[in-house]
């Protein structure tokens, strides 16, 4: 392996990792296998498996099932709210390594993925803290839900968060398989328990803290959503925490320009913008479009149609651009976006309903483990270990 062909074991450091699990029994098998795969000493792995206090049944799998050495059973108490970040919070005053990162019960991280990620932080200067590597469905061709879902990640992970690094403009971290330098991880405060999009939160305040993120190219494999309902519930927790962030961001807007300064300021302000107003406005801008084709009084005009044909192109360009594995499902999504699109809408009003109701509530996303005879191959399309800021 590359990290040990530059560094005896013994100089290598502990690598933490936390692994968040609640209701996932069905997966913990599928788990520990991944985790046996991985390239990375075994005395040098200190492995969290993070299960909340009441959840007897992944705990007792867990018990049964063979992980690495160097993996231990972390009890979450039950102190704080029911989310994600406040178990990642539990697990971070645990951490023995030096360098850290989280995967989801799912997950799929590409055996070689800590070697690359130690091997960039030794590249690169210590004010790059964070090394995102990318999601990649490995289910896309499932069904049509899916493959829009895969596309979405391959836009995001393969051409706007590589292009964001390297311009060092904040971004909205993925919530799996972000590696953390643990020293700086703990000086930026960790997880913001009651977000329930800590990854984004998180990103913003490495920004603001005037450090830098860069992103792998050893994927790690996921399985999309093939139910609506299930899609619909993730997307609603994710809308609901972009408008948390942006709430915080925002509350103080002057110590924000400050710290971030004025290209950086409008970037978040974008980049959390879109992800808040676009599922709002799919819908309603689809139904303004087909009654004005539909009526002879009504007319988008000129420059609306000129909005409506840039809009289709930019996004025909994305989905042509970026990378990932093509099949009959990918090309069906790319020509049927104006019908994924709208489903956002739903979604939007779904987390502004929760965030007035139940603010911090949890949308768990049930997983199953994977097909048999699945097997995840695409490439990321990136072309190096890590993405440098730019010079």
């Amino acid at each position: 392996s590359h990290a040990r062909a530059a560094c005896p074991d013994a100089a290598l450091p502990v690598y933490s990792i936390l692994i968040p699990v609640y209701r996932e029994a069905a997966v913990i098998p599928q788990l520990a296998g991944a985790l046996r795969a991985l390239n990375w000493p075994r005395d040098r792995l200190d492995i969290q498996l993070l299960i909340e206090a009441d959840d007897a049944e992944t705990l007792v799998a867990a018990q049964r099932e063979r992980f690495p050495i160097g993996s231990r059973l972390s009890i979450v108490p039950p102190i704080g709210p029911r989310t994600k970040p406040n178990a990642l919070k539990h697990g971070l005053n645990q951490a023995r390594g030096t360098l850290l990162t989280i995967y989801d019960a799912e997950d799929l991280p590409h055996p070689d993925q800590l070697q690359a990620a130690y091997e960039a932080f030794q590249a690169l200067p210590r004010t790059t803290v964070c090394l995102q590597s990318p999601l990649i469905a490995d289910n896309a061709d499932q069904n049509w839900l899916s493959a829009h879902w895969a596309l979405e990640y391959d836009v995001q992970f393969g051409l706007l968060l590589p292009g964001l690094t390297r311009m060092q403009m904040p971004v909205l971290l993925g919530g799996t398989s972000n590696h953390f330098r643990v020293e700086a991880l703990h000086d930026l405060g960790g997880w913001d328990a009651w977000n329930v999009t800590e990854d984004a939160d998180l990103g913003l305040r490495i920004a603001r803290a005037g450090l830098q993120c860069a992103m792998l190219n050893l994927p790690t494999y996921e399985d999309a959503p093939t139910d609506l309902e299930i899609w619909t519930a993730q997307r609603s927790r994710w809308v609901k925490g972009f408008i948390q962030t942006w709430f915080v961001l925002m509350r103080a807007p002057r110590t924000a320009l400050r710290e971030l300064g004025s290209l950086k300021f409008i970037a978040a302000n974008l980049s959390l913008g879109t992800a808040i107003l676009a599922p709002l406005l799919f819908a309603p801008c689809m139904v303004i479009v087909l009654l004005a084709l539909a009526s002879n009084t009504l007319a988008i005009g000129p420059l609306g149609t000129t909005l409506l044909v840039a809009a289709f192109v930019v996004g025909l360009f994305g989905d042509l651009s970026a990378p990932g594995r093509w099949h009959l499902r990918r090309i069906i999504a790319m020509l049927t976006r104006t019908l994924y699109w709208p489903l956002h809408f739903t979604a939007a009003v779904r987390a502004i309903w929760e965030l007035a109701k139940d603010p911090f509530f949890w949308a768990k996303t049930p997983h199953k483990p994977r097909r048999k005879g699945s097997a995840p191959t695409c490439s990321t399309g990136l072309s190096a270990s890590a993405s440098p800021p730019a010079s």
